[in-house]
C-alpha cells in the first residue's frame, strides 16, 4: 500500500490551500469511486483533502427560480428532495436508477459528476490503457468493448461516463461552480467532460486544484415535462447501457422546446443536439421521435460487439419522449 497523509478541510479556501501545497493531492468526498480505485492501485495521491464536511450540503430555492445544490449533498436527499421530486423529476429517477442505496447515501454531488469510467481495462493495472497511462495503447478497441462508447470515440479510447446523474443535469441545462487557486468560475455541466481525442486521461476542464462547490438548475421551463430512462443488465446496481434524459414541452401536438441527453454512449453526457433541432417544431410523434433519434445516432461508430447499442438508445428515445408528451405521462 502506498502511503499517504489526510486533510480535513474546514472551508473550500483551506481545501484549494492544501490542494495548492500537494500537486498529487485529491479530494475525497464520500470516496464511493477514488477510494475502490485507490485499491486497485489506479489512483496513488500523495494527500487526501476530506471535503465531505465542508458547509455546501445545502439545496435552495434562489429569488430567480433556480435552484442550487451543494457539492456535497448526498445522492439520496438529492433524489428524495421535494423540489427536486416535482420540479426536475428526471434527476431524482436518474439519482435513484444509480448504485445501490448505501452507496447514495455516501456519495456527494460533486463527487458523482468526478467519477471515472468502469472500463475495465483502465481498472486493470496490469493491462495498458491510454486513460490510466497516455501512449500505452487502448486494448479494448480490440478486446472487450459491449459496453463502452459508440458516439466520440476516438483511436485512443473508447470508455464511457458512468454518472447517470451527469445526463440528467445535461439535459436539464444546469451550471457547475468551480473554485480554484485562481479564482471561482461557472460552466454548464455539458461542457465540463471531454471527448478522449488523444488525451483520454483527462476527463474533464477541471484545473488543477479546482474543487466543485456546487450545481444550479435553472427555473423549470412552463408547461414542460421531464423524464430518465436507463438500460441496463440488470435491474439494479448497475451502468447503463444506454440512458436517455428528455426534456419536452408540447403545446398543440406540436413540440415547443426539447432537450435531450444520452448515457453510456460515450466518454462524456452527450447532448443530442441534432435530434433537438428535428423535434422543435415538429408533430409530437412517435415517428418524429425516430426521425430525432437517428438524427442524433447517425454519428455512431459502433465496434465489433456493441452495435446494439444503437438501435437500444433509438427505442429508449422514442418510449421516454412519447411518455412525456402522453396526457399520462410515463418514463
Amino acid at each position: 500500500m502506498k502511503p499517504f497523509a489526510y486533510f480535513r478541510a474546514e472551508t473550500a479556501d483551506d481545501a484549494v490551500d492544501a490542494f495548492a501545497a500537494h500537486p498529487e493531492a485529491q479530494y475525497l468526498g464520500g470516496g464511493t469511486n477514488l477510494v475502490d480505485l485507490m485499491k486497485l492501485g489506479v489512483a496513488a495521491p500523495d494527500l487526501l483533502i476530506d471535503v465531505s464536511r465542508l458547509p455546501l450540503d445545502g439545496i435552495d430555492e434562489t429569488p430567480d427560480g433556480s435552484l442550487h445544490i451543494g457539492a456535497t449533498v448526498r445522492n439520496s436527499d438529492l433524489a428524495a428532495h421535494p423540489t427536486v421530486r416535482t420540479r426536475y423529476p428526471a434527476l431524482s429517477q436518474a439519482l435513484l436508477s444509480g448504485a445501490s442505496g448505501q452507496l447514495r447515501n455516501t456519495a456527494t454531488t460533486g463527487g458523482n459528476l468526478l467519477q471515472r469510467t468502469r472500463c475495465p481495462y483502465f481498472q486493470d493495472t496490469s493491462t495498458p490503457c491510454n486513460k490510466r497511462v497516455p501512449g500505452t495503447g487502448c486494448p479494448a478497441r480490440e478486446g472487450l468493448h459491449r459496453d463502452l462508447a459508440v458516439l466520440g470515440h476516438s483511436a485512443h479510447c473508447i470508455a464511457t461516463h458512468p454518472s447517470d446523474m451527469a445526463v440528467a443535469l445535461a439535459a436539464l441545462d444546469a451550471t457547475v461552480h468551480l473554485r480554484g487557486p485562481r479564482g471561482a468560475r461557472t460552466l454548464a455541466v455539458v461542457d465540463l467532460h471531454r471527448l478522449p481525442g488523444d488525451r483520454p486521461d483527462q476527463d474533464t476542464v477541471i484545473r488543477t486544484g479546482e474543487l466543485i462547490t456546487g450545481v444550479t438548475l435553472p427555473p423549470a421551463l412552463p408547461g414542460s415535462r421531464c423524464g430518465y430512462r436507463k438500460a441496463r443488465d440488470r435491474a439494479s446496481f448497475a451502468f447503463a447501457l444506454a440512458s436517455v434524459a428528455a426534456v419536452l414541452r408540447v403545446e398543440g401536438g406540436v413540440v415547443r422546446d426539447a432537450a435531450l441527453a444520452f448515457g453510456g454512449l460515450a466518454h462524456r453526457p452527450w447532448r443530442a443536439r441534432a435530434a433537438e433541432e428535428v423535434l422543435r417544431g415538429a408533430p409530437a410523434t412517435e415517428d418524429t421521435y425516430a426521425r430525432a433519434a437517428d438524427a442524433e445516432l447517425a454519428a455512431a461508430e459502433p465496434l465489433r460487439d456493441n452495435g446494439f447499442k444503437v438501435p437500444l438508445a433509438r427505442n429508449l428515445t422514442i418510449s421516454v419522449l412519447a411518455g412525456l408528451a402522453s396526457p399520462y405521462p410515463r418514463t
